[in-house]
């Protein structure tokens, strides 16, 4: 792949992003469409590199759901073995046809017990089979007291609601070009004190190796009082914009990414919220712009924002 270079000598650099700068070393993007760092660790024992509690806070929901219904399953199946091997003969008030028909009843007597339901249909007796119930009461309340702190973390967990558009664009502006990139919020929220920063990382060739170099973009607008439409982060290109007189085929040759902050301050959570993402060159149309995404409704009482419309662009001239 071909690089550009040089770059624009007038743009300013910024060394404060945390990011490496020998371009070999690193693969990939730099952060994720979701806004994760793109970095896999290694060189540490795969479990000591794992935060179990920021994991199971993070997994999609299917997934949470599916690893609490399976534990759930699994620990009912070890304490139904354990009765099972101990002898369904010291569970009072079995009456198994088979060892299937036996095997399951020490199950539902193993749920009876680590929910603490305890329907007295059966009791354990004899001194082992107390003990693994006693136990296994202990368990269950233990396990139903992390699942219900995990439950309610996930609930309040506060989070940025907030959805970006699929591409960046270039769009005319003001007698000129700007790199665009748009927002709204997703839900019924009050944000406020909105701040965004922008920054450009690409591959650049300096003294014969490639480098990574990065810039703060200039915004036209950086902060605002409040999020409640849709909020379009423009970026003019001057003279003095790393970008300044980059082509299309500029976009289509060189390695960069935009790396997108923003921070804002959510009513309900009475806290400080952000979200991050990011746009590699190929998702940057050049020539473009934004079409509008709020009207007013039919009694012109209420302004209506179209989010299925935050996407919607149309290809202009440059």
């Amino acid at each position: 792949m071909a690089f550009r270079t040089p770059f624009n000598s007038k743009a300013r650099t910024d060394a404060n992003t945390g990011l490496g700068t020998n371009a070999a070393s690193y693969g990939g993007r730099f952060f994720t469409k979701s806004g994760n760092a793109n970095i896999r660790k290694s060189g540490i024992p795969f479990l000591d590199s794992i935060s179990w509690y920021h994991t199971m806070l993070t997994l999609p929901r299917w997934k949470f759901f599916v690893i609490i219904c399976g534990f759930y399953f699994l620990v009912n199946s070890v304490f139904a073995s354990m009765y099972y091997a101990l002898g369904v003969e010291h569970l009072n008030g079995v009456n198994a046809n088979s060892s299937w028909d036996a095997f399951g009843q020490a199950f539902f007597f193993s749920v009876q017990t680590f929910t603490t339901v305890g329907y007295g249909h059966v009791s354990p007796s004899g001194f082992l089979t107390s003990f693994v119930a006693a136990v296994e009461a202990l368990f269950g309340l233990l396990s139903f007291a992390i699942a219900t702190g995990l439950f309610y973390g996930r609930f309040s967990q506060p989070k940025a609601h907030i959805l970006f558009s699929h591409n960046a664009i270039i769009a005319p502006y003001k007698g000129g070009t700007a790199l665009m990139l748009r927002m709204c919020p997703s839900k019924n929220a009050n944000l406020s004190d909105a701040e965004a920063r922008v920054t450009l990382g690409m591959h650049v060739e300096e003294n014969g190796q490639m480098v990574n170099k990065f810039f703060t973009l200039d915004l036209e607008l950086s902060t605002i009082n409040a999020l409640n439409l849709n909020w379009t982060l423009v970026h003019p290109i001057t003279e003095d914009s790393p970008l300044y007189q980059f082509t299309a085929t500029d976009f289509e040759n060189t390695v960069g990414e935009l790396i997108v902050f923003l921070k804002m301050f959510d009513d309900m959570y009475s806290n400080t919220v952000m979200k991050r993402t990011s746009y590699t060159f190929d998702e940057i149309v050049y020539g473009a712009r934004f079409l509008p995404m709020f009207t007013r409704d039919v009694n012109q009482q209420k302004t209506i924002l179209q989010i299925d419309k935050l996407n919607a662009i149309e290809k202009v001239q440059l």
